[in-house]
């Protein structure tokens, strides 16, 4: 018998804002039990810390660079060609499905057969006409303004003004059962249940758009956090936990981030909100309440497939497709356009289930990279893919899963327009495009290079140390091995910039 895939996803998820990595202030125990119950990627990274960059890539398994997708607005004839992971399943006899946001394109959005996006460009039955016929649409219309500052594209009150909030955080007025997140839980729920009883094998995609910005959880979700202090994070009156390089000074950062950190104006006012802490520790506590929204979510999924019958059958999956900064290196969201090189963004959560068949409360600490998870899920599932002109990029990491193999990837790269990072069980280098594709002068500001052993805080650039001098030229070796191995097609029918050799 197939096994079903439910692949449970969120936007813009930090890998250590759970409780399994003994986060100080959130609680998730329904991803602390799929942990327990399954294998966790302690070391899983994007391809990409930009939304549709990284999911184009997942569900194609290749690198963005040969998709020709680095960027949001990205779009080539690459895009056009190939082979997404739910159409190699759908030709596999499997019922495929996309709840909630998907923010994929072309070919990389091919192959569903059912879907319920969030906004009118994304699916006909969506979460605007499902909004406004429960009479919330103008409630809704708030919690969006607070980052865009109007209201919602496609709505029947689209290009109205809203009002920002400070760090786009605000508490929603919405009810719990009303949210984008509830949303892609109710369509996954009643999918689950026609599943049941058609005995058909699915793959499910289900996609919250939290904890991304704007971040407007419910007000269930923001009660029990105290932002009037600093805390350790230890119970519900001890305030929020500082985190560990919030007051790192900005000049020692990139120049765009540099630049956010010096904003007093608009929704990302960073130097407004360093001035009032509790501007920081609210924005900071939207965020956590929304990644705590997502985990109640998802554990009425989980509870929903169990009464089904179907967990037994079932593979589940969770992860993100990038991560933000939260207050780490003093900056909220993820400066995407700046940067490609902090942990923050790069590293994400990624955990799989499937009872008796993968280990249980396993860890890999592993290079994984999201483009493992085309050749993973066709390999768990005795899959075929059709033809396609590409080879996947990935690895196939069912030997890890089922068997505890080693993951022994040697090295791992994330690209975007502005930064290419190698990243080594050890270092992290950073390398910026000539020319920078924005008009800021990052090459004036140098590469990175981090000690993760030493500053797993990625606070001292090593760049010019003499005693980093072989590991500057075994990660630029890596890389310049990688450009070699890495088809840019895409990149280049884009017009894309290639990297200098130094």
């Amino acid at each position: 018998m197939k096994p079903n895939i439910l692949f449970l996803f969120s936007d813009q998820h930090k890998a250590s804002v759970v409780g399994y990595e003994h986060h100080p202030d959130v609680r998730t125990p329904n991803l602390d039990r799929l942990a327990r119950e399954g294998t966790r990627f302690s070391r899983a990274y994007c391809q990409d810390a930009v939304c549709v960059p990284s999911r184009c890539s997942m569900l194609t398994g290749l690198y963005p660079r040969t998709l020709g997708c680095l960027a949001n607005g990205d779009r080539s004839s690459v895009m056009e060609q190939v082979v997404s992971l739910q159409s190699a399943l759908q030709a596999n006899g499997y019922h495929t499905a996309a709840f909630g946001k998907r923010h994929t394109f072309l070919g990389c959005d091919a192959g569903w057969s059912e879907v319920a996006g969030h906004l009118p460009d994304e699916s006909e039955e969506n979460y605007l006409t499902w909004i406004e016929a429960k009479g919330l649409g103008e409630v809704f219309a708030r919690d969006w303004g607070a980052e865009w500052g109007h209201a919602p594209p496609g709505s029947i009150r689209e290009g109205q003004p809203r009002p920002c909030a400070p760090l786009s955080a605000q508490v929603s007025e919405l009810p719990p059962d009303a949210t984008m997140e509830a949303f892609t839980a109710q369509h996954t729920i009643e999918y689950i249940k026609r599943r049941a009883a058609d005995g058909q094998p699915f793959f499910c995609w289900a996609n919250f758009i939290r904890p991304h910005q704007p971040y407007t959880p419910p007000k269930k979700y923001m009660e029990r956090f105290d932002t009037s202090k600093w805390g350790q994070g230890a119970n519900v009156n001890d305030g929020i936990a500082k985190p560990a390089s919030f007051d790192e000074p900005a000049d020692r950062l990139p120049p765009a981030l540099r630049t956010q950190r010096e904003s007093v104006d608009g929704t990302w006012c960073l130097k407004r909100c360093h001035e009032d802490e509790q501007l920081f520790r609210h924005g900071l506590a939207c965020y956590y309440a929304c990644v705590e929204e997502v985990d109640t979510l998802i554990g009425d999924i989980l509870d929903a497939l169990e009464q089904a019958g179907l967990a037994e059958n079932t593979i589940v999956i969770y992860a993100s497709d990038h991560g933000e900064f939260v207050g780490a290196h003093g900056m909220m969201e993820k400066c995407a356009w700046g940067h490609n090189v902090y942990e923050d963004s790069l590293r994400v959560p990624w955990v799989v289930r499937w009872p008796g068949h993968i280990r249980a409360n396993a860890v890999c600490d592993g290079l994984a990279e999201l483009v493992d998870l085309y050749p993973t899920l066709l390999d768990v599932c005795g899959a075929k893919r059709p033809e396609s002109a590409y080879a996947l990029a990935g690895q196939s990491l069912v030997p890890v899963l089922c068997d505890g193999a080693p993951l022994n990837r040697p090295f791992t790269v994330s690209e975007n327009w502005s930064q290419a990072t190698v990243i080594t069980p050890r270092w992290k280098y950073g390398k910026w495009l000539d020319p920078a594709p924005i008009p800021r002068d990052y090459r004036s500001f140098g590469d990175q290079l981090f000690d993760l052993q030493n500053d797993p805080n990625e606070i001292n650039n090593c760049m010019h140390l003499p005693e980093a001098k072989n590991a500057r030229a075994e990660l630029d070796n890596a890389l310049q091995s990688w450009l070699r191995a890495t088809p840019d097609d895409g990149k280049r029918a884009l017009g894309g910039l290639s990297y200098e050799q130094s």
